[in-house]
């Protein structure tokens, strides 16, 4: 399957549903949008990367918050959006060199502890944010909002798509793999791990500022919301960890089953959806994506083959190292063997 031709398939399809869909339908498919770009988001750092976390939400919520106060001063949302983004590129700047230190465990509590900082500001600074009473906006058209998230989401496909056929994407997966083996053969790991963090960093910051602009209020409870994150992290298991298809599978999947069970079971669909997924990483470990690709079935591509490719034509000069020499044939010992007279 070319990505390509099925980002185009689906900007078609998101370009007529507005056309053709009920309200209803748009409502679903914005939150469907804002999860999708969510979860790429989180897949870099934490699939291709490997730094697993729980901090995502703080840069979406510092997003939801600037993003508010802009609007709240006179901006428009769009620049607003633009604005929020960057303001969580920034922080992800100034905390990537020292949360980046830590591994494992570490940095997915570290992270999670940020997030609960920020909500804590946000409960604190009530001046600014109103606290717990949250801010208010002037409620804005859906049609615009929904074509903002289509586009960073699918922007987001493309793009790693184009990370997951890459120079930066093998070196992130050697970061993955073993970070140890990767400074050894060169690579600059601090660096990577920054950038790759940062990226993570933008489409949380922007996708923040527009669902405070879609629900035209914002609070810290639904800014910093632990189960938006959880929910970011399912769809990537779902789909398939570090794979271009994988978070977007797993986000439409969760996301129509979500739907379904809460309109059909609203005491005990979270329990449902907890059993899903459960049984999900049980029977499919690394993935739905994964899971087909292992198959060989013919409508799936193969894994990575373009990283096989680039892998293969990296010079040894690129690894840091000098490439040995051919090894010369053994030359033959000579005859000394005594002849018979």
């Amino acid at each position: 399957m070319r990505i390509p031709l099925l980002i185009l398939a689906l900007g078609a399809a998101l370009a007529i549903l507005p056309f053709v869909g009920s309200e209803y339908a748009l409502s679903f498919t914005v939150q469907l949008l804002m999860f999708t770009a969510l979860a790429y988001s989180w897949n870099i750092i934490g699939g291709y990367a490997g730094y697993t976390h729980f901090g995502q939400v703080a840069f979406f919520g510092l997003g939801a918050y600037v993003g508010a106060l802009l609007i709240g001063a006179g901006w428009h949302w769009l620049p607003a959006a633009g604005a929020a983004s960057l303001a969580a590129v920034v922080l992800a700047l100034v905390l990537g060199g020292a949360m980046l230190r830590l591994k494992g465990s570490f940095f997915a509590i570290g992270m999670y502890g940020l997030a609960r900082v920020g909500e804590n500001f946000a409960l604190g600074f009530d001046g600014i944010t109103q606290g717990g009473t949250g801010l208010y906006l002037t409620p804005a058209d859906l049609k615009p909002i929904y074509a903002a998230l289509a586009v960073i989401a699918l922007a987001l496909i493309y793009g790693t798509h184009r990370l997951d056929n890459a120079r930066f994407g093998l070196q992130l997966l050697t970061i993955r793999e073993d970070e140890t083996a990767a400074e050894a053969l060169g690579v600059r790991t601090t660096r990577l791990k920054i950038a790759a963090f940062m990226i993570s960093a933008a489409a949380p910051g922007a996708v923040g500022a527009l669902y405070a602009t879609y629900l035209a209020f914002i609070d810290p409870a639904t800014a910093f919301a632990p189960m938006t994150e959880l929910t970011t992290i399912a769809m990537v298991l779902l789909g398939g960890l570090g794979t271009v298809l994988g978070p977007l599978v797993g986000a439409v999947l969760l996301s129509v089953v979500n739907e379904l069970l809460w309109s059909r079971f609203p005491e005990l669909y979270l329990g449902l959806v907890g059993v899903i997924i459960l049984g999900a990483v049980l029977f499919m470990p690394r993935g739905i994506v994964n899971a087909v690709a292992r198959r060989r079935w013919r409508w799936s591509a193969a894994p990575r083959a373009g990283l096989r490719r680039l892998a293969d034509a990296v010079p040894a000069a690129d690894t840091g190292r000098r490439a040995l020499p051919e090894t010369a044939p053994a030359p033959r010992a000579p005859d000394v063997s005594v002849r018979s007279t």
